[in-house]
């Protein structure tokens, strides 16, 4: 086998990402520290084809050459927004029938591996800061709480492998419907 270059990618252009039909999903930062990591979540964002990023609290916002470090470019593809206060955020998007998940270890949380997307919704994905995870009152405002099952011995993984895991799983679920 030969690996492929990236001309033998068949990747979209710039413009055609912006044209192209979007997968129903939002990603939601909420107070995130690392510069790195978001950069990542733009980046998988990108290769997922995510309508939005909300950007939120003390979460940076491009361009800043720590983002583009990791983004490789996909700040200019995918579409985002800062909003100071997420809780205003989640309350908006739930009146704008807007589903809203929680990633994070909680009581009653569904395991991602159990977890059915509805079929012709909208989810907004919610990731915590790296030290405090969501904030408590959007966990209480979420629709749902998503929890990635581990096995290991550490209690969380990284923001942003995280954000690979889920909208991975997410993404693919809602393809099969």
């Amino acid at each position: 086998m030969r690996k492929l270059k990236n001309s033998e990618l068949d990747r979209l252009s710039v413009d055609e990402f912006k044209n192209t039909k979007k997968t129903p999903l939002i990603i939601v930062l909420d107070n995130i520290r690392s510069l790195n990591n978001i950069g990542s979540v733009f980046r998988t964002s990108d290769a997922f084809l995510v309508e939005k990023i909300y950007l939120c609290g003390i979460t940076a916002t491009p361009p800043h050459k720590d983002i583009h470090k990791t983004a490789l470019g996909s700040t200019d593809t995918v579409a985002w927004e800062y909003v100071e206060n997420t809780i205003d955020l989640i309350e908006q998007l739930k009146s704008d029938n807007v589903i809203v998940a929680s990633i994070e270890q909680a009581e009653n949380a569904t395991m991602l591996n159990d977890f059915k997307p509805e079929t012709n919704k909208t989810y907004a994905l919610v990731f915590g800061n790296e030290v405090k995870g969501v904030a408590q009152n959007v966990v209480s405002a979420s629709d749902i709480i998503l929890e990635i099952p581990q096995f290991g011995t550490k209690h969380s993984l990284n923001i942003s492998v995280s954000c690979g895991v889920v909208v991975w799983d997410v993404f693919a679920k809602m393809k099969m419907n």
